[in-house]
């Protein structure tokens, strides 16, 4: 929850604006090394999840790798400090020109998710003579039980090779010299609060690694993906996720080689409730059936619950009324720029601030300049000094 003093300092300053409780952001860092690092795990960071400066430094403090989907995000984790031997890159769609990055820095491994992939990296990496660690993308079949669109461990979503493709693979990895296969990866989706998927996941990965085995390849390395979920609905209850039972799960099913690493990929889980958006109440409409809040920030800002359909917390900062139900909305010229619909909040009135919470993962990164907004800023709670995000 927010300081008086905290609150006091937001009316001086501009809003729309991301707001990260950096003490949250290091309790949840030393959990998941508690966990996780000290079990020989390897984390990388999802930077797709929150690519602000000063969340990254903590992450390269904390000892973490990261995970990419794009060339620039491989640039930007170097930027960052962090090497590239810590740098997994996936992505569905990768252009040569980011194969190209990936291979002018030596990541760590590319997660290639075709066998076509597998060609042109290899292609590739001969023409600047290299050669190309990777880890293969496959697709288990398991739900995560998530939202549609962020899931992506079945077999009709795009993501992975299918196992129907393995006699092909196998026919053709031999074949590639400046590819070196050093292990299998996966990612089942994001927001995943079941943990029954990681288990049946766990399967899932003991079998394909037995294939693998057969056919003479050990595999220096799993890559688990991420996708943990966070607690959107009650974000003061549970303010980080339990860390200490997922990471058992694999070590009660997970079948570890001798020797071998494994690796995560997480991001929401550890940003996500660090970040709030600070807002404030443009005006108050009374419709037919419900009152509506307008705010200043919209799904430029936080475009989730329009595209997720996500249901985020809403704390009022400055009131203490007695409750009134509201739609609170944005002013994009878009029935989708709502937040949240029919909620039960303290009275407000213009000029009122509220914070949408558990922000810290898919809000800064994803914002737009839709309506030609412009970039809003981010502050943090261990400075509360203006921190412009680099472009």
């Amino acid at each position: 929850m927010f300081k008086k003093s905290q609150i006091e300092t937001f009316k001086s300053l501009k809003t729309p604006f991301y707001f990260y409780d950096m003490d949250l952001l290091d309790k949840t860092i030393e959990q998941v090394k508690l966990h996780g690092q000290s079990k020989g795990y390897h984390i990388h960071f999802a930077i797709k999840a929150n690519y602000n400066f000063r969340i990254l430094e903590k992450m390269l403090e904390a000892g973490f790798g990261i995970d990419c989907v794009s060339g620039p995000e491989i640039e930007r984790s170097i930027e960052a400090g962090f090497s590239p031997d810590q740098i997994a890159f996936a992505g569905v769609g990768k252009t040569d020109e980011e194969i190209q990055i990936g291979l002018d820095h030596d990541i760590f491994s590319f997660n290639c998710e075709s066998l076509q992939e597998l060609e042109v990296l290899n292609d590739l990496a001969s023409q600047s003579e290299k050669v190309a660690k990777v880890a293969l993308r496959l697709n288990p079949n398991v739900s995560a039980k998530t939202h549609k669109y962020i899931t992506t461990g079945l077999h009709e979503n795009k993501f992975g090779i299918h196992p129907d493709r393995f006699s092909d693979l196998f026919e053709l990895l031999p074949k590639l010299a400046a590819i070196k296969l050093t292990g299998i990866h996966f990612h089942i989706g994001s927001q995943v609060t079941d943990l029954e998927s990681y288990r049946q996941l766990c399967e899932r990965v003991n079998e394909f690694q037995n294939i693998f085995e057969g056919k003479g390849y050990n595999l220096q390395h799993i890559n688990l993906g991420g996708g943990l979920g966070i607690n959107y609905k009650k974000p003061e209850e549970e303010a980080m996720p339990n860390f200490k039972s997922f990471f058992e799960l694999f070590d009660n099913y997970l079948d570890v080689k001798p020797d071998q690493e494994v690796h995560f990929e997480l991001g929401r889980s550890i940003v996500g409730q660090c970040g709030s958006l600070i807002s404030k109440v443009l005006f108050i409409k009374e419709g037919v059936s419900t009152h509506f809040a307008v705010i200043d920030a919209g799904m430029t800002e936080l475009i989730r619950p329009a595209l997720y359909q996500a249901e985020h917390s809403i704390n009022i900062l400055t009131s203490d009324k007695e409750p009134i139900t509201y739609d609170v909305v944005g002013p994009i010229c878009e029935s989708s720029d709502t937040f949240r619909r029919g909620i039960s909040l303290p009275e407000v009135q213009r000029g009122d601030l509220l914070a949408i919470r558990s922000a810290g993962a898919y809000g800064e990164v994803m914002s737009s300049g839709f309506n030609l907004r412009k970039q809003v800023k981010a502050y943090y709670s261990d400075e509360l000094v203006e921190k412009a995000v680099t472009d």
